[in-house]
């Protein structure tokens, strides 16, 4: 089944892109530039499709993204510290991100004969993105099939929805994805930063995974205390 997967360049998509790889039914990645503050992990898509021998769709939402207020993420606001569990960190929503990128990758699907949209949202994701939850990835995989009745026959994946990301880290490994080669951290500095939800969530996902994590971190002990705190609430 020719598959498109929606690859930011994390961690998360980097291992779904390789794991269809490995199925043989990858045939593109398509990424977005919303005016992230780490839109370096587009690199790591871009690296990613180049690997794998894939084309790289770059869709520019940069103009969707600058009306997308009141996250961290695209505004000048803190990204917080701390596991991904807390309250603060809902502060990271981009409102309706995924309904919109889905969206524009089911369109890319359907121009293209592909099959599958496939995308990486998991059990973790859950508690602060509503964009990422069951309910939420069955109702647009209705929708979209009403949308494209007639033209076209494209399903949404979604193989890690009621995973952990544990899971994905164990499963990335078996097929061979190269963990140093993606990105996860909110802060977009030189380094993973080790402090910010999606740093914690990673180094914690290896630890859980039994997996080794060669992601280099700016403070690579503070997960063990953020992961304690969350534990003792």
């Amino acid at each position: 089944m020719k598959t498109l997967v929606i690859c930011s360049g994390g961690l998360d998509s980097v291992s779904l892109a390789h794991i269809v790889a490995a199925e043989g039914n990858l045939s593109r990645l398509v990424s977005f530039d919303y005016g992230q503050r780490h839109r370096k992990e587009l690199d790591y898509a871009a690296a990613a499709a180049r690997r794998l021998g894939v084309p790289h769709h770059l869709i520019d939402m940069r103009p969707i993204g600058a009306a997308l207020t009141g996250s961290a993420l695209t505004d000048d606001i803190d990204v917080p510290d701390g596991h991904y569990a807390e309250e603060t960190m809902r502060i990271t929503v981009v409102p309706n991100r995924n309904a919109i990128m889905l969206a524009i990758g089911f369109g890319v699907a359907a121009a293209n004969g592909d099959e599958a949209v496939a995308t990486a949202v998991h059990g973790g994701d859950h508690f602060i993105y509503p964009d990422c939850r069951p309910a939420f990835t069955e109702a647009f995989d209705a929708m979209q099939r009403m949308a494209l009745d007639g033209y076209a026959d494209v399903r949404l994946d979604t193989p890690f929805v009621h995973r952990s990301k544990a899971d994905i880290v164990a499963e990335g490994a078996r097929h061979g994805t190269p963990f140093a080669e993606t990105w996860s951290c909110y802060k977009g500095g030189e380094v993973h930063c080790g402090r910010c939800g999606t740093c914690v969530e990673r180094r914690e996902a290896f630890h859980l995974a039994g997996v080794e994590d060669p992601t280099v971190y700016a403070d690579p002990g503070f997960w063990v205390k953020a992961v304690a705190d969350k534990e003792a609430r």
